[in-house]
């Protein structure tokens, strides 16, 4: 039987921490690029992470013969989830953010995950089968947080609760930690509609006029989609 191993860490610090001792990798930014994500890879379109929507961005997507993701406000494609549910297969999406897509872009080849509450059964479905090809597996889950207005990390509630719904559907043996952020999800999962909008980030995106953001972010297990980063971009590998 393969021994999996598995760990919960915080933002990029934590992934880079976490990364040279890591098989498989798990990004959790549920509000909202992980959650975008799934949207978009569950219409078969691809995502491809990066850092900043800065000048180099609409370069970069040019480059990739990709559609760059704009603000929510300017009403087409962006973080929004609902924005993306016109998607189709084939399409291809830069999409930008500080947190999650950031995240996706220190991963160095190995394969990551993008995983939030709506996709949280099909991520692990996938991260068991491909634990078990190995004899041995570590497991890193990274919640991506946010940022206090200094740039220092700010632990975010609704990335506990996303990173906290995959570690507690994972069979393996959980660091401290992983167990930490599971005993958090099962003490919230009742209550996730709530939990998510009263946050800090929910009351954000409600405040802005977004919150179809955060119901779309808490529709548990309603995607079957698995985003798997592959060459750069985020693809469905649920039928892998």
């Amino acid at each position: 039987m393969s021994e999996v191993t598995i760990d919960f860490a915080w933002g990029s610090a934590g992934l880079r921490d976490r990364l040279p001792v890591s098989d498989l990798i798990v990004i959790v930014d549920a509000l909202s690029f992980s959650t975008a994500v799934d949207v978009a890879v569950s219409r078969g379109a691809e995502v491809i992470p990066y850092r900043y929507r800065d000048d180099t961005a609409a370069a970069f997507a040019a480059e990739h013969e990709a559609r760059l993701a704009g603000p929510r406000r300017a009403g087409g494609p962006s973080l929004s989830p609902p924005s993306l549910d016109q998607l189709a297969a084939g399409d291809r999406l830069v999409l930008p953010s500080p947190n999650g897509a950031t995240l996706s872009t220190l991963v160095d080849g190995k394969p990551a995950y993008a995983a939030c509450l709506r996709n949280a059964t099909a991520v692990v479905a996938a991260l068991q089968a491909g634990a078990a090809k190995r004899e041995q597996t570590r497991i890193a889950v990274i919640a991506a947080g946010e940022h206090w207005p200094d740039g220092s990390l700010r632990p975010a509630l609704e990335d506990l609760l996303g990173a906290g719904a995959v570690l507690a559907r994972l069979k393996g043996r959980l660091s401290p930690d992983a167990k930490a952020a599971a005993a958090a999800y099962r003490e919230l999962r009742g209550d996730l509609a709530d939990a998510l909008a009263l946050c800090p980030s929910g009351q954000e995106l409600i405040a802005a006029g977004y919150p179809d953001d955060v119901a779309w972010a808490t529709a548990e297990d309603s995607s079957t989609a698995v985003p798997l980063l592959r060459e750069g971009r985020y693809s469905d590998a649920s039928g892998i």
